[in-house]
């Protein structure tokens, strides 16, 4: 049989109610070990004795001669103040003592009371936080606290609880945002090998032409969903980190991007000094590769695009400049989203995973990632992260 489990506000409550309880103890302590330091100050009393019969005897020594009565007196006398004094201290004491004793007992009921009454109050905050917690899912996560008041600690955990909210709304929104568009653009190469083929089998007797024509249309759209799940794929793999690290050059990586991109009419220009960093190289091939082929494929005829690698200030930096379109400055933050495309590109211009996976390579090295547009148009892309000493 399992003890039943006390809460935090029975928890305090009792907390509250034992410090309170100790320090009353510690005062009722204190103020009886005062008093009875006190010094003795009291009426005489007579013992057993008739209080007549000694005042008749203290007379009598008075008027007579006999110095043994008149001891006699004075030592009864003496006796009758110190008798006093000890049973006056005595009454005094254990007065304040059950006295005290009581007030204690009162006052620490009423402690207990007034804690469970302000635990529960302090604790109101939390217990929305729990509520709202358990109204979230994946589906609701509208629900916010906006907690009001002094900004303590609740107050911190309440707001923190908010945005952790809102992070995961984004998070959700952004991922079926995602779930839609990666299957819209599946469905476009399969559609176009569904139409293909049906138009084959629609001809009873089709030619070598038709079939040929079939074939490359199919093939087309194979290598348009290879490369679209293969975009994917790496989307995922860096959600799950780095499995190892490698000494990187980025400037050899710069070049053999430029070796393997087929700029057309474009001119391709690439300043490439050493810039050693620490990562995964598949991903970092991958990540110059895009810049330099978002850079060709988003251009102007006749274009530009400019490579740059170096290592500055303890970072390592690849900066990949084209000529284009001009580029709106708050549509920069939204090329890195995936399947993001200006102007409604159609899915010949590219998937619109490019940058996206650029971003998420970057923050799977810690790496920064910053866009700016050119003034004249096109866009300049600049990746930062650590460089890594030379051995």
């Amino acid at each position: 049989m399992t003890r039943p489990r006390l809460t935090i506000r029975a928890r305090l409550t009792l907390l509250y109610t034992g410090v309170f309880a100790a320090c009353g103890a510690v005062v009722v302590v204190i103020t009886y070990w005062l008093v009875a330091r006190l010094p003795e100050y009291a009426s005489p009393t007579f013992g057993n004795g008739n209080p007549l019969d000694f005042y008749v005897m203290c007379r009598e020594a008075i008027r007579s001669t006999d110095e043994a009565l008149r001891t006699k007196c004075e030592r009864a006398f003496e006796e009758g103040v110190l008798a006093g004094a000890q049973g006056q201290r005595a009454a005094t004491l254990d007065y304040l003592l059950q006295y005290s004793l009581l007030a204690l007992v009162a006052a620490t009921v009423l402690a207990a009371i007034a804690g469970w009454i302000v635990a529960g109050r302090v604790l109101r905050p939390v217990h929305q936080i729990t509520a709202a917690a358990r109204t979230a899912s994946e589906h609701n996560l509208s629900a916010r606290l906006a907690l009001t008041g002094p900004r303590d600690e609740l107050r911190v955990l309440a707001d923190t609880f908010d945005a952790m909210l809102g992070r995961l709304a984004t998070a959700f929104e952004g991922q079926q945002r995602f779930i839609a568009d990666a299957s819209h653009e599946l469905r476009t190469p399969l559609t176009v090998m569904r139409t293909a083929v049906d138009v084959v089998l629609a001809n009873n007797a089709p030619t070598t032409d038709e079939l040929r024509r079939m074939g490359s249309d199919v093939r087309v759209a194979v290598d348009h969903a290879e490369s679209l799940v293969g975009a994917l794929l790496t989307l995922a793999r860096n959600q799950h980190g780095l499995a190892a690290l490698e000494e990187v050059d980025l400037a050899t990586v710069a070049q053999d991007a430029l070796d393997a991109v087929d700029p057309g009419d474009r001119r391709v220009a690439g300043v490439l000094a050493p810039a050693l960093t620490r990562g995964d190289p598949v991903l970092l091939e991958r990540l110059v590769a895009n810049l330099v082929d978002n850079a060709v494929r988003h251009n102007v005829a006749g274009g530009r695009v400019s490579l740059r690698t170096s290592t500055e200030s303890g970072s390592a930096v690849v900066e990949v400049a084209n000529t284009g379109q001009v580029i709106p400055a708050g549509a920069v933050a939204g090329l890195f989203e995936p399947f993001r495309r200006l102007n409604g590109r159609t899915a010949g211009d590219g998937f619109g995973l490019g940058l996206s996976i650029v971003a998420s390579i970057a923050a799977a090295h810690g790496a920064r990632v910053a866009a700016e547009t050119l003034t004249a148009g096109g866009l300049k892309v600049t990746v930062t992260m650590p460089a890594a000493q030379r051995g």
